[in-house]
C-alpha cells in the first residue's frame, strides 16, 4: 500500500497537470470544433485544417515581425483573418464539385490542398523555426497550490468567448438555424429553400477562424515551424473522434479529455510515446463509443 506522503505527492503533481491539460484541451477543442463544423454539414473531414492554421500563424509572424511587413500585432491578426477567410472560401469553391459527387473524394482532395498550403508556407517563410509571442498580461498567482499565469487566463477567456459566440450564432441566427437544418436533413432543408452551398461556405469560414484562434494560442507554448500546428491539429482530430464528429459539445468535451490525458501520460509515462498513446485513444474511442462520448452517455445534442 502506498504511504500517505506518496499519495499526497502524487496529488500535488496531478492537480497542476489537470489544470494545464484543461488549458491545452480548450485549444484542442477549438480545432476539433472546426473539423466538426465542416463534417456536420458536408460529411467531409478537412485534413487541410492544420496546414491552413499553420500558414495563418506564419502570416501573423511575418506581418508583425518585419519579414513581410512591420504591423502591430492586432493589425497583423486582423489582416491574417481576412486572408484566411478568403482562402477558406476559395478552398470550398475548389472542392465543392467533389463534395456533391463523393464525400470520400472531397476528403482526399483536402489532403492535397493541405500540402499546397504547407508548400506555400515553406516557399514564403522557409523551414526555419521561429518564435511567435502572444501579447498577454504579465500575471502570476498561486491559487490552491496551482500556478495561474496571464497566458492561462488569456486562453480560457478567449476560448470561452469564442465557444459561447459560436453556440449563440448557431442557436440564434438564420445561418445557424440553416446550419442545424442542413446537418440534420440536407434534403429536407433544400426542399424548404435553404442553400446548401451557403451553409457549406459558412461552416468552412467558421472552421478556418476556429483553427486560427487555436493556432495563435498554442504556438507561444512551443515554437512555430511548418509542422507545429499540423501536429496540434492531430490532437484536435483525436478530440473530434472522442467527442463525436457530429457533436460540437462533444468536441469541446473531447478536447478537454485529450488535453488532460496527454498531459498525465507524458508526465507519468513518457513523452516519446505520446503519438502512440494518442493513436491508442483514437482506436479505443472508435471501438467503445464510435459516435462520441455524449452519444455513449445518452446525451444527444442538436449541435
Amino acid at each position: 500500500m502506498p504511504s500517505t506522503s506518496a499519495l499526497l505527492a502524487l496529488l500535488s503533481d496531478l492537480f497542476p497537470l489537470v489544470w494545464s491539460g484543461l488549458i491545452t484541451g480548450c485549444l484542442y477543442a477549438l480545432g476539433a470544433m472546426g473539423l466538426v463544423m465542416i463534417f456536420k454539414c458536408s460529411k467531409v473531414v478537412n485534413f487541410s485544417h492544420g496546414n491552413f492554421a499553420g500558414l495563418a500563424a506564419f502570416l501573423v509572424y511575418g506581418l508583425s515581425s518585419g519579414v513581410l511587413l512591420q504591423l502591430s500585432w492586432g493589425v497583423a491578426v486582423t489582416a491574417t483573418l481576412v486572408i484566411v477567410l478568403a482562402a477558406a472560401f476559395l478552398t470550398y469553391c475548389l472542392i465543392s464539385p467533389l463534395v456533391f459527387e463523393s464525400d470520400l473524394t472531397a476528403t482526399i482532395a483536402t489532403l492535397g490542398i493541405g500540402l499546397i498550403a504547407q508548400g506555400v508556407t515553406l516557399l514564403v517563410f522557409g523551414a526555419d523555426i521561429v518564435a511567435l509571442d502572444l501579447p498577454v498580461p504579465d500575471y502570476r498567482a498561486t491559487v490552491l497550490g496551482l500556478r495561474i499565469t496571464g497566458y492561462d487566463l488569456t486562453v480560457l477567456s478567449v476560448a470561452l468567448i469564442t465557444i459561447v459566440t459560436l453556440f449563440f450564432v448557431i442557436d440564434h441566427t438564420k445561418l445557424g438555424v440553416a446550419f442545424r437544418a442542413m446537418s440534420d436533413n440536407p434534403f429536407a432543408a433544400e426542399v424548404c429553400g435553404l442553400s446548401l452551398r451557403a451553409v457549406h461556405v459558412f461552416a468552412w469560414m467558421v472552421a478556418a477562424l476556429l483553427g486560427v484562434v487555436g493556432a495563435l494560442l498554442i504556438v507561444p507554448t512551443t515554437f512555430l515551424s511548418v509542422t507545429t500546428v499540423a501536429v496540434f491539429m492531430l490532437q484536435a482530430f483525436a478530440a473530434a473522434v472522442v467527442g463525436g464528429f457530429t457533436s460540437l459539445p462533444g468536441a469541446l468535451i473531447g478536447g478537454i479529455l485529450i488535453g488532460v490525458l496527454m498531459n498525465v501520460f507524458t508526465y507519468y509515462v513518457s513523452p516519446q510515446f505520446s503519438s502512440t498513446f494518442l493513436l491508442g485513444i483514437i482506436l479505443v474511442a472508435l471501438n467503445i463509443f464510435p459516435n462520441g462520448v455524449l452519444a455513449a452517455a445518452g446525451g444527444g445534442s442538436r449541435v
